[in-house]
């Protein structure tokens, strides 16, 4: 099967003929990839910014967001079945350890990560994957229009859903950054919230889609967003801030267009958050991390996307065009996601 692999740090991965995967295990499920996201961490990891955390062998298959149809099942297996149209949790969870008990896919002691950890993703014609990983979806769902939804969706969702105490009527919320897990992020805040929402970027077209999708405003990120941001709130800036950027300096602006007593919610990743302690103590804010969302929250949110509540804006890419769709993405051309299809 054609596949993209990483053979080597700071180097454009390559297409490869590989073999298909092999059932290994009761619970071993082998997916026919319908559509795979291509996501910012994907840059990431090709700069080795996972290499220590993950220690993958290289060469091997990247791709972390994934959807498509149930090619074959181990024996244990009882929740699909082949044929089956599925999305895939990111991170399979062993279902046994403390973790997985409460809800918490994310911290499973035993998890593994296709795609991140040493494990082959899914930017390829078929990908191994588990039972626990399979939400199964309506046969007549197109898995390239729903793939971004397994990572980038459920990444935007979980911080959002965990917002939602605070998102009462009357507060407002800040979206930075309008791209792909952002735009995401505008619809889940919509559809579970009355919150206003205030959108920042620094591309117009992100605004300009971002104002399509639900929010009530817009703000240029041009220099002068956090004052903006500051007049649209009555001086007092968001109750919630859902920072999608995290880099180059947009995680002190995040910080910077928070209320007293509002919350930062850090999702994007690359920069360094530095904050005087007296900020914390004599504003009360607080900032949140989220990783990726659990299993249950990609069930939620397919449930939206399958009510028309949530969708994702992409651009398909054929796999052997691989390269073009990371480029596309590293230069800021893509709005919404980039999706590949075998």
């Amino acid at each position: 099967m054609k596949a993209v692999r990483v053979h080597e740090y700071h180097v454009d991965p390559t297409i490869d003929d590989i073999p298909e995967p092999k059932i290994t295990g009761p619970l071993d499920v082998i997916v026919k990839i319908g559509g795979a996201g291509v996501c910012r961490t994907d840059l990431h990891i090709l700069e080795g910014q996972w290499a220590d955390a993950m220690n993958p062998q290289l060469p091997y298959v990247i791709g972390h967001e994934n959807a498509g149809w149930v090619h074959e099942v181990g024996e244990g297996v009882t929740n699909v079945a082949v044929g089956d149209t599925v999305i895939l949790h990111p991170q399979p969870s062993c279902g046994l350890c403390l973790a997985c008990r409460a809800g918490r896919d994310m911290q499973c002691e035993n998890a593994f990560f296709p795609g991140l950890s040493d494990n082959d993703g899914g930017m390829a014609e078929y990908l191994r994957t588990t039972a626990r990983a399979c939400v199964k979806l309506n046969p007549d769902t197109n898995p390239a229009d729903v793939a971004a939804l397994a990572d980038a969706g459920i990444t935007a969702y979980h911080a959002v859903r965990k917002a939602v105490p605070s998102l009462y009527p009357g507060t407002t919320a800040v979206v930075q950054g309008a791209g792909g897990l952002g735009h995401i992020g505008i619809q889940a805040l919509a559809a579970l919230t009355a919150t206003r929402i205030i959108v920042v970027d620094r591309n117009p077209e992100a605004l300009a889609l971002a104002k399509q999708i639900g929010a009530d405003e817009t703000v240029l990120a041009d220099g002068t967003h956090i004052d903006a941001v500051k007049d649209l709130t009555g001086g007092n800036g968001a109750n919630v801030v859902f920072d999608f950027v995290a880099e180059q300096g947009a995680e002190n602006d995040a910080w910077q267009m928070t209320a007293p007593a509002g919350s930062d919610y850090i999702i994007g990743y690359g920069g360094e958050l530095r904050i005087p302690t007296l900020d914390f103590v004599g504003g009360e804010k607080n900032v949140i991390g989220n990783i990726v969302g659990t299993y249950n929250d990609l069930a939620e949110l397919m449930v939206l996307a399958q009510a028309g509540k949530v969708t994702l804006h992409t651009k398909q890419y054929p796999l052997d065009a691989a390269l073009d769709a990371l480029h596309d993405l590293d230069a800021g051309r893509i709005r919404g996601r980039a999706i590949l299809v075998p």
